[in-house]
């Protein structure tokens, strides 16, 4: 299994102002496996530490930061020697225990030869609770579910994903039909890396939906361990609520599908939970495209994405049926899944926010505009080959935007000022107008 996030491991163990480093991202999207395979692929020896349930390692990090001494223990306990750069030290689940955290400050500043990757699936919700954090004395990695490329090359399509890094799109227009096929999949399979590895094995259509509801099931538990009771039912509804809020014609989130007199105030710390555990994106409407965008960003206006298309399409209901039912399914419940998919890529993009637009009248939206810090990029995304866009011609209009995006079923073309850009090669979107700042 291929993660492009491995590279960027590799940036950091070469880089000479290297922190210990924090994995971000929802449980069960693959931060355990990538940080154990690059420990095998780049250090000598790897120490694993699940701090999860763990009272021997509490009780280690309990005795003060005296790194010599944290160091002893570990090897004590995993009956292994530790040495500063060939020893890669893992720390798992590194929220559960407050003074590890700690220590990542000392780590760096009495001893920074030692490499060590930390992953974390609740940090928010640590930090939230004044958990004491080492500010400044450390590198974060999101780590996020595996992208429609990522997904190509686990299925042995990486030829494939090269003609688009080749910008080759006289070419990829040719294999159009295996580019299709294969989104198709991926809006059923989504991205969890456990349930993209059954179904390469298996083959079976249902058995990924019963990985994605035991995942789904994993998730629901976490809200019932780690948040406080009051607002579990809560965030049992504005999760479960998702699909039916995206499959609206206006996406903006609203409270009233919750329920009748539901109120911002009663839900917003189960939203908070959710972002805090990497569940859920939240996307904020802009009223204006300038910068520094914050400033013109609505606080009361979002849109809510789970983290996951498969699990978008598994809380919709989906069935494999949809698999064969022609181009229906980048259309099925209002565009919702293809949405989803489009801004489960671009938060894939580095040094970008992402947010959305709509006029002071509420009757013109841009799905999505990207900010690099240098420009505001608008992006259309059509569920089907009609690229009729009043609202995108309106915007370019009204704010003359440098490049704008237009994502659909259609093939590649570029005009003066436009992309139009085909589903299946969003992710060329990054190289394309220069989102890496």
């Amino acid at each position: 299994m291929f993660r492009y996030a491995i590279n960027d491991l590799y940036k950091w163990k070469e880089s000479k102002y290297r922190k210990p480093l924090i994995i971000k991202g929802a449980r069960q999207v693959g931060k355990t496996w990538l940080m154990k395979y690059f420990g095998k692929e780049a250090y000598e020896n790897t120490v694993y530490i699940n701090f999860d349930n763990n009272q021997t390692i509490k009780d280690l990090f309990s005795h003060g930061f005296d790194i010599p001494n944290i160091i002893n223990g570990l090897e004590i306990y995993s009956n292994q020697k530790i040495i500063a750069n060939t020893t890669l030290l893992i720390f798992d689940e590194v929220q559960e225990n407050p003074n590890a955290l700690s220590s990542l400050k000392y780590f760096y500043e009495d001893a920074p030869e030692y490499n060590i990757i930390c992953a974390e699936s609740l940090l928010g919700i640590m930090l939230h609770e004044a958990t004491s954090f080492p500010v400044g004395k450390v590198d974060f990695l999101n780590l996020y579910p595996m992208s429609f490329p990522e997904f190509l090359i686990a299925n042995g399509q990486e030829r494939y994903v090269d003609l688009i890094n080749e910008s080759n799109f006289e070419m990829t227009t040719t294999f159009k039909d295996t580019y299709m096929n294969y989104l198709r999949l991926y809006y059923y399979v989504g991205g969890m890396p456990e349930v993209v590895l059954r179904f390469i094995e298996n083959k079976d259509y249902l058995e990924v939906k019963e990985n994605q509801k035991r995942i789904l099931e994993a998730y629901e538990l976490d809200f019932s361990k780690h948040a406080p009771n009051s607002i579990v039912p809560r965030i049992k509804m504005v999760y479960e609520s998702i699909p039916s809020q995206l499959a609206k014609e206006n996406k903006k989130f609203v409270y009233g599908l919750l329920r009748d007199g539901a109120r911002a105030k009663d839900y917003e710390m189960a939203i908070m939970w959710l972002d805090d555990c990497n569940l859920i994106h939240k996307i904020h409407r802009i009223n204006k495209p300038n910068l520094p965008i914050t400033a013109y960003k609505d606080l009361k206006a979002f849109k809510l994405f789970i983290s996951d298309v498969g699990l978008l399409s598994c809380l919709s209901g989906l069935n494999s049926k949809s698999l064969i039912s022609g181009n229906k399914l980048f259309t099925e419940f209002k565009g919702s899944l293809t949405e989803q998919y489009v801004l489960q890529q671009l938060v894939t993009m580095k040094n970008t926010n992402t947010y959305y637009y709509t006029n002071e009248r509420n009757n013109a939206e841009i799905d999505f505009v990207v900010d690099n810090g240098e420009q505001i990029i608008p992006i259309e995304v059509k569920a089907e080959t009609n690229l009729m866009a009043k609202s995108l011609k309106a915007y370019r209009d009204k704010f003359s935007p440098i490049i704008s995006i237009r994502i659909s079923m259609a093939d590649y073309k570029k005009e003066e000022g436009l992309i139009n850009l085909p589903l299946y090669a969003l992710w060329s979107l990054e190289k394309d107008i220069s989102l890496s700042v």
